[in-house]
Parts: C-alpha cells; structure tokens; sequence
C-alpha cells in the first residue's frame, strides 16, 4: 500500500534542510510517495546568505495531498520559526473542514545548543497538532539509532555548536528511522481499499 507523505521544513542555515532530506528517504525507503517542499522565507537576504534557497515551495495544498506529515524548523526560544509557523497559520481553512484530522504527524528540529530548546520547540508544535487532531508519531526509544543520535524520543534533533557543521551521520540515521517509522505507521493505519480488503480475505478462507 502506498501513503503520501509530505516533508515540510524551514531551514536558515541548512541543518534542518539536511534533517529534511534523511526524513524524506526514511518515507520513502518504507514504499511511501514523498513531496520534500521548503516554507517561504520572511527574513531579509542578509540574514539567510548561509543556506542556499533552492527547491519547491510548500503550499496548504501540500497537506491536502498528504496521509502525514512531517514538520522540521530550527529552534527559535524553544518555539518554532515564525516562517514555519506562518505556514500553519495559513492551514486555518483546512483544518477547518476536517483536512488534517486523523493524519499521523511527526516534528524534528535543530539547534546550536545542545540545551537549546529543542525538545521545547517540538513539544510547542504538538500543541498544533492537537487542535487539528493529528496522531502524533514521535520516534520514542524504539530504536538503537536514537539513542545514538542523542535520544531525543520527541523527534530527531540535532546541535550545531560553534562549528556550524551540519548533522553528524548518526542524526541523519535517526531522522531516516523517524520517517520510516512514520510511513510504516501511516500505512498501517490506513484502511485497506475493497482490492486490497478482498485479497486479504482471500488468503485468510483459502
């Protein structure tokens, strides 16, 4: 069976960008359909030389097309940046109508510090996802992966530190493992169509 599986992300100096990328071939690994779409940018040029802005930019329809999401921003005060956030504000109608309820969810970020508000900043996007009754999938510690990336059950998140570097190769695992485990989630939550029901029957009476 296959899901959509929409990577939403704003990234000001290219580690969420990076985190990003692994999350969408975590999805896509697990058989899901994956639109990888960067939010539009609201500071000025001067501010954002250090990440290249390159790529589709997401738009509401985006989470209409997708079964789940999944949302990456670098820490800001241990809330999200106002450029991701500006995209949600913008979802109001959908939500409204019933359009992102019952769809699985997951949140990964990025800091400089390792005590940057990172957890903070995933946990404020779950206050989100309540209101639009989303399932929240978080990575937990379910694999050895995140304990390797620093456990973070709340989302894969990595720190930057003073070298600016982007995300070492064992929080680029673990954001794979986060949208596999999203993917493998969202496809079993979701209800098999009639051809698939009928097989499935099929091979319990033969």
């Amino acid at each position: 069976m296959t899901v959509k599986v929409a990577v939403i992300y704003y990234s000001a100096t290219g580690s969420v960008r990076a985190l990003a990328q692994a999350v969408a071939e975590g999805a896509a690994s697990a058989g899901a359909e994956v639109r990888l779409r960067r939010v539009a940018e609201l500071a000025p040029d001067g501010a954002i030389d250090q990440e290249p802005q390159a790529g589709p930019i997401a738009e509401v329809e985006d989470l209409a097309w997708a079964d789940a999401f999944a949302f990456g921003t670098p820490t800001r005060f241990g809330a999200p940046a106002a450029q991701l956030k500006l995209f949600i504000d913008q979802a109001v109608g959908l939500w409204h109508g019933g359009g992102l309820s019952d769809k699985p969810v997951t949140a990964f970020t990025s800091a400089f510090h390792r005590h940057g508000g990172s957890e903070a900043t995933i946990l404020s996007l779950g206050n989100v996802f309540y209101h639009w009754g989303s399932l929240i999938v978080p990575p937990g510690f379910t694999d050895p992966v995140v304990y390797a990336a620093g456990g973070n059950p709340y989302g894969t998140s990595f720190a930057s530190g003073p070298s600016g570097d982007g995300p070492d190769a064992a929080a680029l695992e673990a954001a794979r493992y986060q949208g596999r485990r999203l993917a493998q989630i969202t496809i079993r939550l979701r209800p098999a169509d009639d051809g698939e029901a009928l097989a499935a029957t099929t091979s319990q009476t033969a």
